[in-house]
């Protein structure tokens, strides 16, 4: 097994904890951008995340993915932004059409479960993971924590503020927990 493969996955998402939105006792700040990068134009909210953000989460112990609705945009998008190279996405499956899965997904809605929760414990597979996202509540911890047997620890970040230090301190604190007893 590589080191890669034995290190945490960190999934994270892009609205919210990249670009920060919602109500805020003053505007939010703005980053200009490099002539040519991609995106430069097409979304004003992408002037919203902060490039310090690349050096940061590179710095994390973990396997970066990005788990957001985003996708492939992510790559093309935001990563070139904060100095990233090209992250794994995870794919979200579509909403099924089995007899029997549509009700499950009704079942989670309804029961407040996050449609991300269970395709991010099925991609973990087996192994320790972060959820960085804006949306996750206490819902989703329960379930994380009654469906799977290894460690995950899902970080909700304040949307109006985007990830802060204190989201990073959190964040390498615990990853660092896995690594070392790795």
């Amino acid at each position: 097994m590589t080191r890669t493969a034995q290190r945490p996955l960190l999934f994270l998402d892009v609205d919210g904890p990249l670009i920060p939105f919602g109500a805020t006792p003053r505007p939010h700040p703005t980053y200009g951008t490099a002539a040519g990068t991609p995106g430069a134009g097409a979304n004003p909210l992408l002037t919203r995340i902060d490039p310090r953000h690349g050096p940061r989460l590179a710095a994390l112990p973990c396997e970066l993915v990005w788990a957001t609705t985003w996708m492939e945009d992510a790559n093309a998008w935001i990563a070139p932004r904060i100095g990233l190279p090209p992250l794994p996405v995870v794919h979200w499956p579509e909403p099924s059409e089995a007899v029997g899965a549509a009700g499950q997904e009704d079942r989670d809605e309804r029961d407040g479960l996050h449609w991300k929760t269970r395709a991010l414990v099925a991609r973990a597979a087996g192994r320790p993971f972060v959820w960085v996202d804006d949306e996750i509540t206490d819902t989703d911890r329960a379930w994380v924590s009654a469906h799977r047997p290894g460690p995950a620890l899902l970080h909700r970040v304040d949307p109006p503020r985007g990830l802060a230090d204190s989201d990073y301190t959190a964040l390498d604190a615990w990853l660092r927990r896995m690594t070392d007893g790795a």
